[in-house]
């Protein structure tokens, strides 16, 4: 039964996730508004809840890895086709993010809590117009505080807690400061929101060897943060690919909600009709000694084209039963009665003469 529920959601899932459009206008007027977009270096947020007791050194570690992936990003955002350019900002983008950033807000919308930034408009509106761009992405890593519950090994043990994250976030602005889409997306039919890492986790074995119903929660260290992000995905033969699973799950979900095909939805929208009838051309008329002309061939009106593919079935008429005739009956004839002939007459000779 679990299979078959699994089965219909991703039915249902690919029959409409493709339709959808997920930016915070009309995909057509998003194709016409941007055809030339920048994305600026992915920028860590040093100034967002980070509690790591080595925050320095893990700022570092996150820097390091943004610098190794971006380009990675970048390249599968040319390869939507969505975009006549795109290109990666030049510049520190520690930098430039401060130069924009107006204020920081942490949020809870429909359950989903992240960290959303608002920037200032006559400087993101000078940069934009001064790199030659239509818009630009901001891509920002940053630390987020939320209730999680996570369980054991074994699974038969579990702490629901306040956990310490690092969350991705991601803004396409126009020169207006307009959002004309965002990462988490609040127009997909059902939300979610993965954070990149869990920098804490529940000492479990701790409890048991202490016999505590409660274990103590303890920051990751620095060398396993490095190996998480080290940890490479793997193709269906499980051999290792260039992309990380961390780096590499937030750029999918994130593509996922910037590819869209205009073409569809442009068909989609509008309803198909039948084409209207053409008038039959006029006969030509053949100049007196010549040969009339061939008349091109017949065209079928459109109405025929659209005959219903099942015609509709007559009901058979019964069929038309003559009354019988009634029979002649012919009057009896009267019999034949002979009438007897006379006899011949004898002639007598008169008297005086001889025989």
């Amino acid at each position: 039964m679990q299979k078959i529920l699994v089965a219909v959601l991703l039915i249902s899932g690919m029959m409409t996730g493709c339709a959808q459009n997920h930016f915070n206008i009309p995909a057509d007027n998003f194709a016409e508004k941007v055809k030339v977009l920048g994305i600026i270096p992915i920028i860590v947020d040093t100034d967002s809840d980070i509690r790591h007791p080595q925050k320095e050194q893990l700022l570092q570690i996150v820097t390091d890895m943004n610098r190794a992936y971006e380009q990675q990003f970048v390249r599968k955002v040319k390869r939507t086709g969505n975009f006549y350019t795109v290109a990666l900002m030049e510049g520190d983008s520690q930098k430039i993010f401060d130069h924009l950033l107006f204020r920081r807000e942490k949020r809870d919308d429909a359950t989903i809590q992240y960290n959303k930034y608002f920037f200032k408009n006559v400087e993101l509106r000078d940069y934009i117009q001064k790199n030659n761009l239509d818009a630009v992405m901001l891509i920002v890593v940053s630390g987020l505080t939320k209730t999680d519950k996570v369980y054991s090994g074994s699974m038969f043990s579990s702490l629901t807690s306040d956990f310490n994250f690092l969350t991705m976030t991601a803004q396409i602005l126009d020169p207006n400061g307009a959002i004309l889409w965002e990462y988490p997306n609040f127009r997909q039919r059902i939300l979610t929101y993965n954070p990149m890492i869990n920098l804490q986790y529940p000492d479990f074995s701790e409890a048991e060897a202490n016999l505590s119903s409660r274990p103590n929660l303890k920051f990751k260290t620095l060398e396993g943060i490095q190996r998480s992000f080290d940890q490479k995905r793997k193709d269906l033969l499980q051999r290792e690919t260039q992309e990380t699973e961390i780096y590499g799950k937030q750029f999918d979900e994130m593509l996922d909600l910037l590819k869209y095909d205009p073409d569809a939805d442009r068909k989609a929208s509008v309803p198909a009709r039948p084409p209207t009838q053409q008038p039959l051309p006029a006969e030509p008329v053949a100049a007196p000694g010549r040969i009339k002309p061939a008349m091109a061939p017949e065209v079928v009106p459109a109405v025929e084209l659209y005959k219903p593919a099942i015609q509709p079935v007559e009901t058979p008429k019964p069929p038309v039963v003559e009354a019988p005739k009634p029979p002649v009956i012919e009057a009896p004839k009267p019999p034949v009665v002979e009438v007897p002939k006379p006899p011949e007459s004898v002639i007598v000779p008169a008297a005086g003469s001889t025989q």
